[in-house]
């Protein structure tokens, strides 16, 4: 279903954007909170180096917005045309409550999205492994 070198691989597994070989994450669990944004400093396979810069992942907060939306829409959505529930006060206690339970999910695929927009998938990353290891001749 979601194959190496897809975009959509990276982003839902939360695996290196350069080789999709290993995850970023220390902890693969998104709801152990306490280690939610702890990252690898870059991948043990193409030696990607996931923070680029300080605060590189600021801009995460505004694919994090959209995400946020996205999910209480769909909330809404779920709950008013297929539960049939009418009354907006509890369509926005539906809405806060998925907030709450996907913060770590929508944190995480936020990081994903952004860090995928600046680095591409490269099919010969070990080729250029190689080509760094070999001594420049001149």
């Amino acid at each position: 279903m979601l194959k190496k070198g897809s975009i959509l691989n990276s982003i839902l597994t939360g695996s290196c954007p350069t080789c999709h070989e290993e995850s970023m994450y220390l902890d693969k669990n998104p709801y152990n909170v306490m280690n939610v944004y702890k990252m690898h400093e870059k991948c043990n396979h193409c030696h990607t180096k996931y923070k680029m810069e300080p605060s590189f992942f600021y801009g995460a907060m505004y694919v994090s917005y959209a995400l946020g939306i996205a999910f209480g829409v769909a909330a809404f959505i779920i709950t008013y045309f297929f539960v049939g529930e009418k009354s907006l006060i509890n369509n926005f206690i539906v809405i806060i409550i998925t907030l709450v339970v996907f913060m770590p999910v929508i944190m995480r695929l936020s990081r994903n999205i952004w860090i995928n927009m600046f680095i591409t998938y490269d099919k010969n990353w070990k080729e250029h492994i190689e080509d760094k290891n070999k001594p420049t001749i001149r």
